[in-house]
């Protein structure tokens, strides 16, 4: 199957599901009480639901929903197709992307921002369904912005705005001596390097906008945070806990989201030798330890198992974003996309969710799996064109 047409069929299905869909977080949409078995109920029942190879949620009593992030996903991926064929259709799905998100903002807040259509449940903090955090309104953020870049609908330019208040005025923000790093949510004090990059991403698209230098100087300060924290290999760990220094390792997809934001940091605030140095050792270890020759992705550096399609969609965008640092990452995509597709795309047009050794688990997360999948076919689609 070519790209072309796995993308279609991606298309077909997403559209004839109206873009609504389960998630492998979304086990507290049942409405049974998890929380009655004590703070352990909703972590573990989440966690079975993940790894559940059957997909048991109707029994459970979850519907498929529209979720904020995979809605700010296919708003810049639609936006993205749009910028390159113009068709009415096209620009139809994107409007009414746009809106259901202005309808569907977390409540409370002066400002714009959202967060899961689910309550999620960690060992560490519970988040109440629609909590918002930095991630999921920076990915809206993007979509947004890929929106306005295609339509200069106004309304799109104050919402990106109002995106920047929250995250400045409504986040904690953990000022040190290294830079700035923006707290995950609004519950705890955290630096999540990935979830910071985001910020400083989204400052960097404000910047470029409306060329305000104080969007650039935060861009600059939360990037010289997360910069600062990159080992000698390329890497980046997950997090770091500053009173103790100990941070959390996790080298998987967030590897991608790190290495794209600086990348666009660069692209809208201008050159800075420090970032570009960090962003080509940090793409040349992602690519040579993260994925096999063949393009299967590494799950977690060094657990080969079980790959997982977020993983295969972030090699797709962030190699094709990357391809002008080396001769060898767009090939490679190409090689990812073609492996994904033979290996973990449906007849019907989804992309399965993980695959171990002997058994794949395919039910079809829509945020997950397809809009993720989504974007990376459409950026690569694009690459091809230029």
């Amino acid at each position: 199957m070519d790209i072309k047409q796995s993308r279609n069929k991606l298309q077909e299905y997403i559209e004839s599901e109206n873009f609504k869909g389960y998630d492998p977080y979304d086990t507290l949409n049942s409405p049974i009480p998890f929380h009655w078995l004590g703070k352990w109920g909703p972590v573990l029942a989440i966690q079975f639901q993940k790894r559940n190879p059957f997909n048991i949620r109707a029994l459970l009593g979850i519907k498929k929903d529209y979720n904020p992030k995979a809605i700010g996903l296919f708003l810049h991926a639609y936006s993205l197709d749009y910028q390159q064929n113009k068709k009415e259709e096209t620009l139809q799905k994107m409007d009414f992307f746009f809106n259901w998100l202005l309808e569907n903002r977390t409540k409370g807040y002066e400002e714009y921002c959202w967060g899961y259509n689910f309550d999620w449940a960690s060992p560490v903090k519970f988040l109440e369904k629609f909590s918002p955090t930095i991630v999921v309104s920076g990915f809206v953020a993007k979509g947004v912005f890929e929106y306005y870049q295609a339509t200069k609908n106004p309304k799109a330019l104050e919402v990106l705005k109002s995106i920047g208040d929250f995250t400045e005025n409504k986040l904690t923000w953990t000022k040190t001596e290294k830079g700035y790093c923006v707290s995950y949510s609004t519950k705890t004090i955290d630096c999540c390097y990935n979830a910071n990059m985001l910020g400083a991403e989204l400052y960097a698209r404000l910047h470029f906008i409306t060329k305000t230098e104080k969007y650039k100087e935060l861009a600059y300060k939360m990037t010289d945070f997360t910069v600062a924290y990159q080992k000698d290999s390329g890497l980046w760990n997950y997090s770091i806990d500053l009173k103790t220094g100990k941070e959390r390792t996790q080298i998987d997809f967030h590897q991608g989201y790190v290495l794209d934001s600086i990348h666009y940091v660069l692209k809208y605030c201008g050159e800075n030798s420090v970032y570009s140095d960090a962003l080509k050792i940090g793409a040349a270890y992602y690519f040579k330890n993260q994925f096999k020759e063949n393009g299967q992705s590494i799950f977690r550096v060094p657990n080969d198992y079980p790959v997982e399609i977020h993983n295969q969609a972030q090699g797709i965008i962030t190699l094709t974003r990357l391809s002008y640092l080396s001769d060898e990452y767009a090939p490679f995509v190409t090689k990812i996309a073609n492996w994904t597709a033979e290996n973990m795309q449906s007849k019907k047009g989804y992309f399965y969710y993980k695959k171990y050794p002997i058994h794949t688990i395919k039910t079809p997360f829509m945020r997950w799996s397809q809009a993720w999948m989504f974007l990376a076919l459409t950026e690569l689609k694009n690459s091809k064109n230029d």
